[in-house]
Parts: structure tokens; sequence; C-alpha cells
């Protein structure tokens, strides 16, 4: 089974934000997922980024890979856990 780590978008109309999800490469971008290891919000003014950094290493691990948008995301230093 090919597992990606990707961005799924939640919120309304207009204001989204993101889950950062660990999820098969069949399943749809905002469909079902495996886990979720974090939230990215472009909405606040220093866009914020919060991210489980060991479930992350776990999943890299085991061999997901992150999709480009979330790749480039996740590369940032300003990402907590």
């Amino acid at each position: 089974m090919a597992v990606h780590i990707r961005l799924a978008r939640h919120g309304s109309k207009k204001s989204p934000y993101y889950r950062i999800v660990v999820a098969d490469v069949r399943s749809a971008r905002d469909g079902r997922f495996i886990e979720h290891i974090g939230i990215f919000d472009p909405r606040t003014s220093e866009p914020t980024l919060r991210l489980d950094r060991d479930r992350l290493d776990h999943w890299i691990r085991c061999g997901a890979r992150p999709t480009p948008t979330a790749a480039r995301l996740l590369k940032q230093p300003s990402a907590t856990g």
C-alpha cells in the first residue's frame, strides 16, 4: 500500500485551513486518512503550522512520501511539535 503525507482541506468557503494527514494514495483529497499529524492555517497574519514531529518521523521511516506541497511546509523551521 502506497502512503502519502498530504494536505486535506477543511474550513468554509474562502477561509480554508488544512490538516496534514497520512493517507493511502487512492483516497480522495478530503476523504479517508490513516492518521492526522498536524494543522496548517494560512489565514493568520503569521501562517500557523503545528506538527507532531515524532509521528511524522515514524511515517517517513515506514515509507510514506510527502507530496510536493507538504514537503515544502515540512521543511519550515517554524513547525512546532
